[in-house]
């Protein structure tokens, strides 16, 4: 059936004019990224952490950055640099140049804030991070509406406790400009440029026959899922949904494929070529 399944993956991919990849965390674990939606996973990345007996969603809150700003940026510094250093894996490539053959064109829609899919070659203006991206940075206050690149800054990190960077305006603790749990000061004014050529593209696929390719995105924070779904239904596309443990579909003639990111991707380029 899994077989079967994937040949019909490919089979959408190769008649389809336009294509939308849908991406979740777990998109990132064949690159060697850990899921920091389970705890055991997230403390064992974080071991400080464990001992502290902190959760994910209490750690990803923008109140550290004003109660223990060195524990905030150990957190977020150490995300940096493992997204940094971290090669994307090889589905990354093989999504990328099916989506170049596409005369509708391609567009990414992700809740990942590693910066992957523009590291692998994806065009940014084709992006849309949902939740932000953990290489720009922004005031935590926020003092103004402004956001500003990362890549120059290196975070400093001491016995699991980091020296901050800090606004360039105002000199107060800046933060990743990152949807973060209980966050009312998240600037999304980047988000909103992104979403504006997002909708701009999605407005020109009326006579396109559209598949949308959904990776690693689970059920906890059903962004992702939600929006595949909504498209798929909006656009008349066909979803192809990829999980290892949530890969069912809510409707007939959408395909659910449990594998992980890389393998799934890989099995079904080889048929394309």
């Amino acid at each position: 059936m899994l077989k079967k399944t994937i040949k019909q993956a490919a089979q959408i991919l190769s008649n389809a004019d336009a294509l939308l990849i849908t991406a979740g965390a777990g998109m990132g674990v064949d690159s060697g990224l850990p899921d920091f939606r389970g705890n055991k996973g997230f403390w064992k990345a974080y071991p400080p952490i464990a001992k502290l007996g902190i959760s994910f969603s209490q750690m990803a809150n923008p109140s550290w950055f004003h109660r223990k700003p060195k524990l905030a940026w150990a957190f977020y510094g150490h995300r940096l640099n493992l997204y940094r250093d971290a090669t994307p894996h090889s589905g990354f490539l093989q999504l990328l140049e099916i989506a170049k053959r596409k005369k509708g064109g391609y567009f990414v829609f992700t809740s990942n804030v590693d910066g992957h899919f523009q590291k692998a070659g994806f065009d940014k203006d084709n992006i849309i991070e949902c939740h932000g991206s953990i290489h720009y940075l922004q005031c935590s206050t926020p003092c103004r509406d402004d956001i500003w690149d990362a890549h120059q800054i290196d975070v400093d990190m001491q016995a699991f406790e980091a020296l901050a960077p800090h606004c360039q305006a105002c000199g107060a603790i800046a933060r990743p400009n990152i949807l973060m749990f209980g966050d009312g000061t998240w600037l999304h004014s980047r988000n909103e440029k992104q979403t504006e050529k997002y909708h701009h593209w999605l407005q020109k696929l009326q006579e396109n026959d559209l598949a949308i390719v959904e990776i690693g995105a689970g059920q906890a924070v059903p962004t992702v899922r939600i929006e595949s779904e909504i498209i798929a239904e909006k656009y008349k596309g066909t979803l192809i949904r990829i999980n290892p443990r949530e890969s069912q579909v809510p409707e007939d003639g959408q395909l659910s494929i449990p594998l992980g990111a890389a393998e799934a991707v890989n099995r079904v380029f080889e048929l394309l070529n």
